[in-house]
This record gives structure tokens, sequence and C-alpha cells, in this order.
């Protein structure tokens, strides 16, 4: 990972859901004139979270940095915590991998996020982004996976075809390269 500065902080931050907590984090980090290197953010009913990687060019206290946030936002109840980035935790002994899609669909029932999760785990698969959401009786979940090179792809989706079968899902495994081509909003020129 690629920071601009060279002290450099994992930020996470949540929240109950409302406009301006991006805007309130990034006021605290150009007010230590740092910068925001990557980051991430979502919502789920109704309550916010966001991970950021964030550099500063002199040393800061992660407390310090976790106190300016909450001032930032003008509330004490944000739950902000940063922690020293470990560039070599980024790189520690990563396998070449190539990213992969996973979507599977069915019927919601407690338990399909552990049986995909534990599927992937035991094949030393990365889940690297994920999401899950009930939509009536059933529930979608899209997972981005770092699959180990090692692994062939038409025995992956194979395997996790059957899974799918077994709890009355339908499940795909894209390559992420096929998944953005064929899911690419088109605007008109």
């Amino acid at each position: 990972m690629s920071t601009l500065y060279n002290h450099a902080y994992v930020l996470n931050v949540i929240s109950d859901d409302h406009p301006g907590i991006i805007a309130a984090v990034g006021s605290a980090v150009d007010s230590l004139h740092g910068n925001i290197d990557s980051c991430s953010q979502t919502v789920l009913e109704g309550y916010f979270t966001l991970i950021m990687i964030v550099s500063f060019r002199e040393p800061t206290d992660p407390e310090a940095l976790s106190d300016r946030v909450r001032a930032a936002a003008g509330d004490p109840h944000y739950q902000v915590v940063a922690l020293p980035f470990d560039n070599d935790l980024a790189r520690q002994g990563r396998e070449r991998t190539e990213k992969f899609v996973i979507t599977a669909f069915g019927p919601d029932k407690p338990g399909i996020v552990l049986r995909f999760s534990q599927y992937l785990a035991g094949r030393d698969i990365n889940i690297v982004d994920l999401y899950g959401d009930r939509k009536g009786d059933d529930f979608v979940l899209i997972a981005q996976a770092e699959v180990p090179a090692r692994w062939d792809f038409r025995t992956l989706q194979a395997d996790l075809e059957e899974l799918g079968r077994t709890e009355g899902f339908t499940v795909r495994l894209q390559h992420e390269n096929i998944f953005v081509a064929t899911n690419q909003m088109r605007l008109p020129r």
C-alpha cells in the first residue's frame, strides 16, 4: 500500500447515519495536515461505518486523532479507533491471487454467511469486501474475494454451485474483470 506521507494510521468510525460524517472526518484529517490515502464506507440499517488509511508528515498520536474526529463531528458518541498502520502486515506472506466476485441468492435462513465464509476460509480464499441483505424471504450475498492462483476456477465454481444447491441458493463465480465488464453501467455518449 502506498501512502502520501510516512506516518500512516488506520482510522475506523462508527455512528448513527446522518449527513456530514465523511466531511467531518475529512476536516479532522485536514486540520492535522494529513491525507486520506484510501477509504471504504457503508451504511447498514441506519448505522454508518467508515474505514480509512490516513497519513501525516509527522507522527500523530492515535488517541489525539480519534479525539480530533469526535470534535470535528461535534458528537462525543462517535466510536472512533485509530491505530498505527503496519506496512509489514499489509505485505505479509501474500501469495499471488486473482480477484473474483461471488454472488449468491436464495431463501434466507440462519448460517448462510457462516457456511459460505467457512468454505472460502477453508481454501485460503480471502474475502476483501462483503455485502449481504435480506429482501423479504430471500437473502442476497455478494463477496469480492482474493483467490490464490493455485486454485482451478472450474473446480471452485462447481464446489460453490454444489454448496448453493445444498442451501437452495443460486451461486455464480466470476473473475472481477468479467463481473465489471458485464455489470458496468453504459452511459449514452
